[in-house]
This record gives C-alpha cells, structure tokens and sequence, in this order.
C-alpha cells in the first residue's frame, strides 16, 4: 500500500515573447490553438474545451512506456489578454498524483508581452516532484513560443 503524504510546493516561470498580449492570450484561449502547443493530438492525445469562468477542461495523453496521463480543469477567473487563473488535478494510471492553482499572468512589455507563469502544487503521496512538473512547463512553454511563431527567452 502506497503511504499517503502531500508535499506543497511552488514555482514560477517567466517569459517573453514578441508577440502581443491578445496573441499570447489567443494560444491559451483558442481550442485548435492550444491544441497545437499543449497536447499532441496527432499522437493520440485527446482535450475538451470549454474556455470561460467555471468552464471545464479535459486532456489525456501518453507516455512511450505506456503511461497514461489525465489532466480535470477548471477555470477560476479569466480577464481578456491579461490573465487565466485554473485549477487542475492530474492523475497517473488512474491514481491522482497532484492537485493545483496556476495563474498565467500575461503582461504588455513594449511592443510584446512578458507571461508570468506561476503554480502552488499539492503533491500527493510522493508520486510526483517539483522538478518533473516544471519541467514539463518549461517544456509547454518551448512549444507556445513554437506556436507563436519566435523563440522564446527567459525574462
């Protein structure tokens, strides 16, 4: 029997883009958009939508050794090119191993935009780590820059 523990933890990743905040904003909010970027649906991952206050959102995908992952959504607050605060549990081979507050703080710099991402994360029962969360933030954040046609840099 797994011990059961939660462990709280938190981070922050920063970034800016070239692109404006309504483009940045656009990539999270636009369902083929964030499809792109967030899930590989080409490689059989499936996502529902349902973008607004008190929306839901869904996801599942795969890993090559055959474990399946699950993301449950809920958006918290949304304020047009400005910010999106969720909450999300993920679940592992049908065991939730995390449960979050995400805020994506979209902030005009210049011509371009500085996003602020920030998550407070419960993690339960020593299944998953800080360092494999954020890296696979700082690996989706690789991909919204790919999806907002630049690079993106640390700000």
């Amino acid at each position: 029997m797994t011990e059961r523990s939660v462990e709280h933890q938190s981070f922050t990743i920063e970034r800016s883009f070239k692109a404006t905040p309504a483009q940045v904003f656009n990539a999270f909010s636009e369902p083929a958009a964030k499809e792109r970027w967030f899930v590989n649906v080409e490689a059989g991952a499936q996502m529902t939508h349902d973008f607004r206050v008190g929306g839901r959102e869904s996801g599942r995908f795969s890993q090559d050794d055959g474990t399946t992952y699950y993301d449950d959504t809920i958006y918290l607050d949304i304020v047009e090119n400005r910010r999106i605060i969720f909450a999300y549990t993920m679940t592992e081979n049908d065991r939730r191993i995390s449960a979050s507050v995400a805020t994506v703080d979209i902030q005009p710099d210049g011509s371009g935009t500085r996003l602020v991402f920030t998550e407070q994360v419960a993690f339960l029962d020593g299944l998953d780590k800080l360092e494999y969360r954020r890296g696979g933030w700082e690996t989706l954040m690789g991909a919204l820059a790919k999806e907002l046609g630049e690079a993106a840099v640390a700000a």
